[in-house]
């Protein structure tokens, strides 16, 4: 079997990977007996040369590939016929803008295996990005804190080299006596976490939070039961919440009373109550005045995420009077921090991560029959037609496309 590591073509350019050069090795001395090339990239965080040196073999062309490896979608003018494809396709949310993709997947008679659906047996994704999005979201939220109010310029994520880089700087960084909100503890809050902590805050928990004063800054991270109840007020445990979304309302503006930096790292289920609305933001008790919104839903749970912002670019402001964007200095702005990217500037942390995940937990069903199903869950399509865990794609891929 011949594995191809792919050019990554879309724009703005990503310099992420499936495969480190290290980990080609790896794959090579695992698995006897398959064969890997990386096609030639002038973008890639890892040059051809690294790849090279290590003895993996560059290429201009990976046609004779059986499974192609990237990171984001690839454009219909560069998808091989009668291939398998490992990538983010973006469909699995029927996407509109990338319906005419997934139509040419199927065209083209592709099996698409989408990295989001990897999983084990329980659902729990195998293979991610979202640790990276939240150590790289939680140092550009104490930047924005400190552009807001003009008392530190941070340089910025993308030109610093790691995430011990990104760390040192915080640890050099002077916090007033504030309190930060994080929201999630999955990878992504996870991810927070450890800069939050690396930094050297004092973590509280909820009760203190919410009725304490505290001489230095402090952070509190909390779970969907604490900021969502129940409209009966009876008390169920997770399980009830993520069955029965619709019988719980938020409970989020008694933390939004006492919150200088709110950091969202949390995964928003469809039916789920919002964390905060509009007319939320537009109360006198809303103390929030910095948002660094990792999970970038737009006009969705977090009120004043009405777009995404750019690595190059990421704060914006927020008007909670109008509801529009302005500048984030404004007293009565929010300031916004929605990069929908985080991972891309911290290419070769996140690149080495997402491979070693890769190679623990997907390559191995190439090898042993796919005893545990990890690669049926994930293949998307099969002989021109979407499988049958994806045939609730139907409507969207026979939709009239949109550009």
């Amino acid at each position: 079997m011949k594995f191809g590591i792919i050019k990554e073509r879309k724009n703005p350019p990503d310099k992420r990977v499936v495969l480190s050069p290290n980990d080609c090795v790896k794959a090579l001395d695992l698995f006897p007996g398959i064969s890997l090339v990386v096609e030639s990239s002038d973008i890639r965080v890892f040059p051809d040369s690294d790849y090279r040196n290590s003895g993996i073999e560059v290429t201009e062309d990976v046609s004779d590939c059986d499974v192609l490896l990237g990171v984001k979608e690839v454009p219909v003018d560069a998808l091989i016929p009668d291939k398998k494809y490992f990538f983010f396709s973006h469909t699995i949310k029927k996407q509109p803008y990338n319906r005419k993709l997934l139509q040419s997947i199927l065209d083209k008679n592709i099996e698409l295996y989408d990295h989001e659906v990897i999983t084990a047996p329980g659902g729990q994704r195998l293979v991610a990005f979202g640790r990276y999005a939240g150590i790289v979201g939680a140092y550009n939220g104490i930047r924005a804190y400190g552009l807001k109010f003009g008392l530190f310029e941070l340089p910025g994520a993308e030109d610093l080299p790691d995430q011990q880089a990104l760390i040192d700087v915080l640890k050099k960084t002077e916090l007033p006596d504030i309190k930060i909100l994080l929201t999630g503890k999955g990878r992504v809050g996870g991810g927070v976490k450890e800069m939050l902590n690396g930094m050297g805050l004092k973590e509280v928990n909820c009760e203190e939070y919410l009725t304490r004063t505290f001489s230095g800054p402090v952070y509190c991270q909390i779970d969907v039961l604490e900021y969502n109840k129940r409209k009966d007020g009876r008390t169920q445990g997770h399980k009830d919440f993520y069955e029965h979304p619709e019988e719980y309302e938020s409970d989020f503006m008694r933390f939004a009373r006492v919150t200088d930096l709110y950091m969202a790292g949390h995964f928003y289920g469809q039916g789920a109550p919002y964390l905060f609305t509009k007319d939320d933001a537009k109360s006198p008790d809303f103390n929030i005045r910095v948002v660094a919104d990792i999970s970038c839903d737009i006009n969705g749970p977090v009120a004043s995420t009405i777009r995404a912002s750019t690595i190059a670019a990421p704060v914006y402001g927020y008007d909670p009077r109008t509801g529009k964007e302005t500048d984030f200095r404004e007293a009565h702005a929010i300031a916004v921090m929605a990069v929908d990217n985080l991972p891309c500037a911290l290419p070769r942390d996140a690149s080495e991560g997402f491979g070693d995940m890769f190679l623990t937990h997907v390559m191995p069903a190439f090898f042993n029959d796919d005893r545990d199903g990890i690669l049926e869950r994930a293949r998307m399509t099969c002989n021109g037609r979407l499988t049958e865990r994806y045939t609730y794609l139907q409507d969207y891929v026979t939709g009239e496309v949109i550009s």
